[in-house]
């Protein structure tokens, strides 16, 4: 396939419409946002339906149009939007319809499979995730042009849908604005002296931090374990936990705190729950680290510690992986191989070394080959 970044760019004017189930936080949402944004500023017309939330009011304070619809709840009913989103897709005259999510990419192919072919506008999906393969997770792969967010999600699609035809994929990794995860960046110190009032403990140590909700698969014993193996050669770390519970597996947080405790760890690990201050305590860390027990699609937080010249020990695999390889190598980490871990991070405690400064994995890259695709679609590309 030829590389969409080579396509004319998007002279006309054109209407975009992206479905995802909600406008919550996460990745996918963030990403909605993204692609909207880049479509408002080139001129076009964005346009997203979801059955709404917080994050509707900063979609339409960029200039897109928001439509709620319960395209996401699994019940009967939600088939009653498949002939509304038929007319949408007709009122607004729809150039690109851009399927995000399982249940709302069913709603809207059925609608657009419902139009007389000459009046279909693209279609695009975006495979987000390693979903549990089956005939309802297979509907991400009907796009006329297939995004897959890393190489590994390309891998994925390869390997479980052997009927679809690759040269419709295109790896597309996430992106982060620089603008706003600027290398080098150090908070101001109204925010410092804020902080280390309210976590003590942390004043005038080398921050070991893992962001992530507490759930078992992002490894928090793993990172406890690793503090407890490396407090008595270096006194001076401090492991920080980022992130709240699960509510559907709250325990695992008092597993956690329990195991911290029993290893009298107290006065090493700090849990500080849910933050909307990420940005400034990775950006204060010494080593932010990824240990995923599973591969992460693409792993945004690792990418915008790197962004910021944290480096990053994470495991080699995922999109985490990719990262690395691209722009700090030194952090890859065998896939749980705990020996290896304590190494690199003693190494890099010792000798400390930078992330390169200039990557691909930024969200200008991203939106241009997102558009490019739009452009492919639009152009009418059938490649056999």
């Amino acid at each position: 396939m030829s590389d969409p970044t080579e396509e004319a760019p998007l002279h006309t004017r054109i209407t975009v419409m992206q479905l995802l189930p909600a406008l919550h936080s996460g990745g996918v949402e963030r990403g909605t946002l993204e692609i909207a944004q880049a479509l408002i500023e080139q001129g076009h017309r964005a346009v997203v339906v979801s059955n709404g939330g917080p994050m509707v009011a900063q979609l339409t304070q960029i200039g897109a149009e928001h439509i709620t619809l319960p395209v996401g709840e699994k019940r009967l009913s939600t088939l009653a939007v498949i002939p509304k989103l038929r007319r949408l897709l007709k009122q607004y005259k729809i150039d690109v319809l851009h399927l995000r999510s399982r249940l709302p990419a069913w709603m809207g192919y059925f609608a657009w499979k419902s139009l007389p072919q000459a009046e279909r506008p693209g279609l695009v999906t975006t495979v987000h995730g390693p979903y549990s393969v089956n005939r309802y997770s297979a509907i991400m792969t009907q796009g006329q042009r297939v995004i897959a967010v890393s190489n590994m999600i390309r891998d994925y699609i390869a390997e479980n849908y052997p009927k679809v035809d690759m040269r419709r994929v295109e790896v597309i990794h996430r992106g982060v604005d620089p603008v706003a995860f600027p290398y080098g960046y150090k908070p101001d110190s109204d925010w410092r002296a804020q902080f280390f009032a309210e976590f003590p403990q942390t004043k005038g140590k080398r921050l070991l931090t893992l962001p992530g909700r507490l759930t078992r698969w992002k490894g928090g014993t793993t990172f406890i374990d690793l503090i407890e193996q490396l407090v008595c050669d270096y006194p001076d770390i401090h492991g920080v936990m980022v992130g709240g519970s699960d509510p559907r597996r709250a325990a695992f947080e008092t597993e956690l705190r329990e195991r911290i405790a029993k290893r009298g760890l107290q006065e090493h690990i700090t849990l500080t729950g849910t933050r909307t201050d990420l940005k400034e305590i990775m950006a204060i860390s010494t080593l932010v680290f990824s240990l995923a027990n599973e591969p992460e699609a693409f792993g945004r937080t690792t990418l915008e510690s790197l962004s910021l010249g944290v480096p990053v020990v994470g495991f080699d695999h995922g999109g985490v992986g990719e990262q690395l390889d691209a722009i700090f190598p030194q952090g890859k980490v065998p896939v749980n191989n705990t020996i290896q871990l304590r190494s690199i991070t003693a190494a890099l405690l010792d000798h400390p070394e930078a992330p390169k400064q200039h990557h691909p994995f930024t969200l200008q890259y991203m939106t241009r080959r997102t558009l490019a695709v739009y452009q492919q679609v639009i152009n009418g590309l059938r490649e056999k």
